[in-house]
């Protein structure tokens, strides 16, 4: 404790914070999510408050401004600005001019791929898999993910995403739940036990749910 309290106190807070500072004006990024939910055409009853008026709060800050932190004042001007959005309902060329004018590069990205699922399933640190495993092993139940299980959840994943609406990655999280939904609740009674989640698993519980496209749309 001695040692921490006399390193902290070695530490020049006010150097920090302007490093901090410098750091944000020079390599900061800034992504701005759902900007399709403050797109669209004009009401007839004066200006949209939640869609053009967001906007054009939002483009002094673009434009390069200098904002007020708590440690201290922050300019925008190099501050790489990312948005992004569904525009299902809308499309870019339906926000306000200066505001497209911020944004002058357009990438627009492809649906995910049963590959890119199955990637999502098993790369990341904090993947579903291991997510429900870490969950179920404190009830001591050990949860094993063969590659054809993970294959075959992706597989009906992306099916149920061309079929219905295109959840993208969020579809996993109901398709997981479904699948584990009887090793979840009965946890008490598995436990000491390895349960497998192979392509026959996956297919038990999935099959005839996934084929009834009335009833996956309340369940999946």
């Amino acid at each position: 404790m001695l040692v921490d309290e006399e390193t902290d106190r070695l530490i020049d807070m006010d150097r920090v914070y302007d490093d901090a500072i410098h750091l944000v004006e020079d390599s900061g990024v800034v992504f701005i999510d759902e900007v399709d939910k403050i797109c669209g055409p004009a009401s007839d009853r004066g200006p949209d408050v939640s869609g053009e008026g967001v906007q054009r709060d939002l483009l002094p800050i673009l434009e390069g401004s200098t904002v007020h932190t708590r440690y201290g004042p922050v300019r925008t001007d190099h501050v790489l600005f990312v948005a992004a959005g569904a525009f299902t309902a809308a499309r870019p060329s339906d926000l306000i001019p200066e505001f497209q004018g911020r944004f002058p590069i357009r990438v627009e990205l492809k649906p995910l791929s049963e590959d890119d699922l199955v990637r999502i399933l098993t790369e990341p640190g904090n993947a579903l898999t291991r997510q429900y495993a870490a969950l179920l092993g404190t009830e001591h139940v050990t949860l094993d993910f063969t590659a054809d299980g993970i294959r075959e959840l992706a597989a009906q994943a992306y099916r149920v995403n061309e079929e219905d609406e295109n959840l993208g990655a969020r579809r996993l999280f109901t398709i997981m739940e479904k699948v584990l939904e009887d090793v979840s609740f009965g946890a008490e009674e598995l436990a000491g036990t390895t349960v497998v989640i192979d392509a026959a698993y996956v297919g038990e519980r999935l099959g005839d749910l996934v084929r009834n496209q009335d009833l996956r749309r309340y369940v999946l």
